[in-house]
């Protein structure tokens, strides 16, 4: 792990042989990561794990540096990333399925009676909870960070605290807010 924080910093500073060594040692992890969060979401998709994974890596490539300086911060700059492109992936389909470019024509059957169209509830679902996300950064972006840690990334405890350079306590009381703020948000059952 340490070993990861090192490539880090040394890739922010420039060196491609940090780059090249620190990408295998990751890329596990980044399929986990993309794994839990395609398991999340149970409508069809375009994208599997490895090209969610693939998402992230063109991301991370695009950048002038590494986002994040220890091993927690990237793999929590990475699970967010995903969740972006899962979002973007999800409005896409809504888009879709509103008739995006294009004609638009009535929604009567041939008999004349209206047409059922199911949108894709999935797809508001992900949409939903980025939107709440949004509302919470504006109160409080440390529950944000923390949803993203410990949601997202699938960081304990213990890891979100260092990261964030909190109390561990601190971290399961912004928890429970946070996982609070979202039910009422979603209007949870």
């Amino acid at each position: 792990m340490a070993e990861i924080t090192d490539l880090l910093a040394r890739a922010r500073g420039g060196d491609a042989t940090a780059v090249a060594t620190l990408t295998p040692l990751v890329y596990q992890r980044l399929r986990e990561l993309a794994h839990r969060q395609l398991c999340r979401e149970a409508a069809p998709r375009t994208l599997d794990t490895t090209a969610l994974v693939h998402e992230v890596y063109v991301d991370l490539l695009q950048r002038e540096q590494l986002p994040a300086i220890d091993r927690a911060r990237f793999f929590a700059y990475a699970a967010t990333a995903m969740r972006h492109i899962l979002v973007d992936e999800a409005r896409r389909r809504l888009a879709d399925k509103r008739g995006a470019g294009s004609e638009h024509t009535g929604l009567d059957r041939l008999d004349g009676e209206p047409a059922a169209f199911a949108l894709d509830g999935e797809a508001h679902s992900v949409v939903a909870i980025d939107q709440a996300l949004h509302a919470l950064m504006r109160q409080s972006p440390r529950l944000v960070r923390i949803i993203e840690m410990r949601y997202f990334a699938g960081m304990s405890v213990e890891d979100t605290a260092a990261a964030l350079e909190l109390d561990p306590r601190s971290v399961v009381r912004d928890w429970q807010k946070a996982r609070l703020f979202l039910h009422e948000a979603l209007g949870a059952g």
